[in-house]
């Protein structure tokens, strides 16, 4: 099994766009992973029908039992992130705040604290018409996010194992997310864009990726809309050694298609006939697998 990740140094680069015209590409043979659990977004386009939800267990926060608590205050005290809060008739915690480092557990003498299993999100997974697609969603204020993108991950291995491919859809920056989305991939394709920020960002991510040994192929999406930049990117890739797989124009078809809800690679156009550079690359990989 082929494991890619799709990522990208920042927002907006249309990395998103760019693994949903891959997994047109390769209907019926690719499993779909959304990692970007905090604003995930791939099911706009691949439209899959959600057949199973299953609860997200991050980190485990603390209860307080009040047949027991004393209200010393001891635990609130002790709280380094200030989750703890104390009045006259209880003692609260309020769960967005909690980390679940235990501190209150094992500090309190009356044994009125434990820390029990919290859910903070949903994983989902369902069926497209290119293949089964996996997603997850965080509830608002919740982390856990490099947890919730290593059970996707997972899940999306097991869901079908007779299928070679596996395309994720991965977080844009280099944080715990972006790091548990890359790890153990086979390959991991940079979609960046030419202007300074995409430059900037995309530095700091070959940067993480090269650490971890990542293989990386790049695709430079909107090639046209600044030649300068352009250029610098093909610069820093030779430099870096990273093959770039194709540039894309900027196509009013792709904008057409998203705006559609569909993949823009199931129409003709220019950036369509870009995008089967990175196709023919995969479907290459695949036979030397």
């Amino acid at each position: 099994m082929l494991q890619v990740a799709v990522v990208s140094g920042k927002g907006g680069t249309g990395k998103t766009v760019v693994t949903g015209a891959i997994a047109a590409r390769f209907s019926g043979s690719v499993v779909m992973a959304d990692c970007d659990v905090d604003a995930s977004n791939l099911a706009l386009l691949m439209m899959p029908d959600i057949i199973q939800t299953e609860p997200f267990y991050g980190l485990n926060r603390a209860v307080i039992d009040p047949k027991k608590c004393v209200l010393c205050g001891v635990c609130a005290d002790n709280c380094r992130f200030n989750a703890i809060s104390v009045s006259e008739k209880r003692v609260d915690v309020n769960q967005v705040h909690c980390e679940g480092c235990g501190v209150c557990e094992f500090i309190c003498l009356a044994k009125a604290v434990k820390l029990v299993p919290y859910i903070c999100g949903e994983v989902r997974s369902g069926n497209t018409r290119f293949g089964p697609f996996i997603d997850g969603k965080l509830n608002p204020g919740n982390g856990n996010s490099g947890l919730m993108v290593h059970t996707i991950r997972k899940k999306a291995r097991e869901i079908s194992p007779d299928i070679p491919l596996v395309l994720i859809d991965g977080p844009p920056g280099i944080g715990c997310p972006l790091i548990s989305t890359v790890t153990g991939c086979d390959i991991v394709l940079l979609v960046t864009e030419p202007s300074s920020s995409g430059r900037h960002d995309l530095e700091r991510l070959v940067t993480v990726c090269k650490s971890m040994r990542c293989r990386l192929v790049m695709v430079i999406n909107r090639a046209d809309l600044v030649p300068d930049g352009t250029h610098d990117l093909r610069v820093f890739a030779k430099e870096e050694s990273i093959p770039i797989l194709c540039e894309i124009p900027v196509d009013p078809m792709v904008v057409q298609a998203t705006r559609a809800g569909v993949p823009f690679s199931l129409s003709d156009s220019p950036a369509t006939r870009m995008i089967q550079n990175v196709v023919e690359f995969i479907q290459n990989e695949l036979k030397e697998e």
